[in-house]
């Protein structure tokens, strides 16, 4: 279920949401196949309205399942927002679109949310990447190098 707020209930109390919207509810297009999102948004949020615009307040939590770019390992990250504060005007050019007297605060927390992946997500800071391989050898499966020649050191000997 998104994170919808009633207004009609914020003209008298603030209202406090806590709990996890789905991956699928929270519909984040990462559009980097380094980053994957399977496990739920935890947030912990007070909704206040202030003068015909909501403030937002809390903590939001989320884990990454991303993928190396230097060495390609797997690893978790998590991203937390804490604190994170929002003002969602209700009025004017960049009002919040309200329908049935509910605001649905999706939309902005996926946008910081987004704000806060990694570019190139690294699995240490000092990850030294893949193993280097040297050219011309390959590990023999009965644990002796061997010297195997490239498929590069035949087309050396063209003469062209």
């Amino acid at each position: 279920m998104p994170l919808i707020v009633n207004l009609r209930q914020l003209e008298e109390n603030d209202v406090v949401l806590r709990g996890e919207l789905p991956v699928d509810e929270l519909d984040l297009d990462t559009r980097d196949e380094m980053i994957g999102v399977t496990q739920p948004l935890r947030h912990e949020l007070e909704v206040q309205l202030l003068d015909r615009s909501l403030l937002v307040r809390g903590s939001l939590r989320l884990t990454l399942e991303c993928r190396c770019v230097r060495c390609l390992k797997p690893f978790k990250r998590k991203l937390e927002l804490n604190p994170w504060v929002c003002h969602l005007p209700l009025e004017g050019e960049e009002q919040v679109p309200v329908v049935n007297d509910c605001a649905d605060l999706t939309p902005y927390v996926r946008e910081d949310m987004l704000l806060e992946f990694p570019w190139h997500p690294l699995c240490k800071p000092d990850c030294r990447g893949l193993e280097k391989i040297k050219a011309g050898k390959a590990k023999n499966p009965g644990g002796k190098d061997e010297l195997i020649p490239s498929a590069w050191a035949e087309l050396d000997k063209l003469k062209l």
